[in-house]
């Protein structure tokens, strides 16, 4: 069972998700699950379309937005900044340590809040945003 760590009340991260946890993810009250992990990264993960079935068999939203692990784009930020506004909350999204997701909403809020309280907030759910910092401040003098 993955662990549900809370970026802010309404958006937390896990490392990858199995089937079976796509049941514990509705229990714990999401309505959205965001894949943030590729298909084929590791052997014996489960694939996209078997955790989108399992979603949708319980009535949960459910998106595919995979991100190459140290290989973070701007195109991936601006995709997810364009999903937000239609997620049916609260959202849990997933990779293979819940590190990726995390880098994707802090950059995703640069302009939205302070470079502190975004590494705060990943800082309380056990994420360590220093090396991210500089890319995060970057865009929020843009």
């Amino acid at each position: 069972m993955s662990e549900f760590k809370y970026l802010t009340t309404e958006l937390a991260v896990a490392s990858q998700l199995s089937v079976a946890d796509v049941q514990a993810a509705k229990d714990a009250g999401f309505n959205t699950i965001i894949n943030n992990r590729p298909d084929n990264e590791e052997p014996g993960q489960p694939r996209n379309e078997q955790i989108s079935r399992a979603a949708s068999e319980l009535g949960l939203d459910f998106h595919y937005l995979p991100v190459i692990s140290g290989q973070l784009l701007d195109s991936n930020v601006r995709e997810f900044k364009k999903l937000l506004p239609q997620l049916r909350w609260p959202v849990l999204m997933f990779c293979r340590s819940g590190t990726r997701c995390t880098h994707l909403w802090a950059l995703s809020q640069t302009g939205e809040l302070p470079a502190e309280q975004i590494c705060a907030s990943a800082s309380a759910a056990g994420y360590d945003l220093e090396a991210l910092l500089p890319r995060i401040r970057q865009q929020q003098e843009q």
